[in-house]
């Protein structure tokens, strides 16, 4: 899918939707930048089965919430593979369900600038080579959070995830003069750690019950999107969000 010397970065990617997309991103052709945070052991795992099944990829480590960290990964791939033709802003969390009552100033921040700030650190970093080359293609995660609110102490989360959104077609408008495509994917309710971590068996039962499909999506049905959204199949896909989540927000 991908010409020879293709390059991506996908941020948060030792687990769940990101490991997949390097995985699918690696079979269509690409070398890939494997970010992660604390999991390296996780990461080394991706990178090694992409290897293994005769794709190209490297672990790379930053705390996101850094700048100065976000920049010097940002370096350390240009200088391992040359440039990057896609970047997937898929780093971010949850950090914990709050309601209203509950949500310090401390915790908002955190929330914001662990799914905000990251992908405009990121972004930022990666753009001038991108805008130098005049080609890129730029795939932000959010989620249906972003779309309905979220459910019960999602709030801050949903919030995070809805700039996240509206920062994504603010950049599409600026960048696509350069070449670059940039574009949204919400996922809806996927079986990752991440609803491992955040969501009991009940409120599980609750979300799929709100499925038209009824089921939960793979982090591979994500990773398909976002490497779509990637390649020259896409190449008049600007400033979208992608919905994929069986059918529970219908836009």
């Amino acid at each position: 899918m991908f010409p020879d010397n293709h390059v991506s970065l996908v941020t948060g990617a030792s687990t769940g939707i990101g490991a997949a997309t390097a995985v699918s991103l690696a079979r269509s052709g690409s070398r890939v930048a494997v970010h992660y945070f604390k999991s390296e052991e996780a990461a080394r795992s991706v990178v090694a089965n992409i290897e293994a099944a005769g794709g190209k990829a490297f672990a790379v480590q930053a705390d996101l919430a850094d700048p100065a960290a976000a920049q010097s990964m940002v370096r350390e791939v240009l200088s391992a593979a040359g440039h990057i033709d896609t970047l997937v802003n898929n780093a971010g969390s949850m950090i914990a369900r709050r309601k209203l009552l509950d949500i310090t100033d401390e915790f908002w921040n955190e929330v914001m600038e662990t799914n905000l700030g990251s992908v405009l650190r990121v972004t930022r970093a990666v753009a001038p080579s991108m805008m130098e080359r005049k080609s890129g293609t730029i795939i932000n995660i959010a989620s249906v959070a972003a779309r309905n609110g979220g459910g019960p102490g999602v709030m801050a989360y949903a919030t995070s995830k809805a700039a996240v959104a509206c920062l994504s077609k603010g950049l599409a408008k600026e960048l696509a003069a350069y070449g670059i495509r940039v574009n949204t994917v919400n996922p809806g309710v996927i079986t990752t750690p991440f609803h491992e971590k955040f969501t009991t068996e009940a409120q599980m039962r609750g979300l799929v019950g709100n499925i038209p499909q009824g089921r939960t999506g793979t982090s591979e049905e994500i990773a398909s999107v976002i490497t779509f959204l990637a390649s020259d199949g896409s190449s008049h896909i600007v400033g979208e969000a992608i919905d994929v989540n069986g059918g529970m927000w219908m836009g």
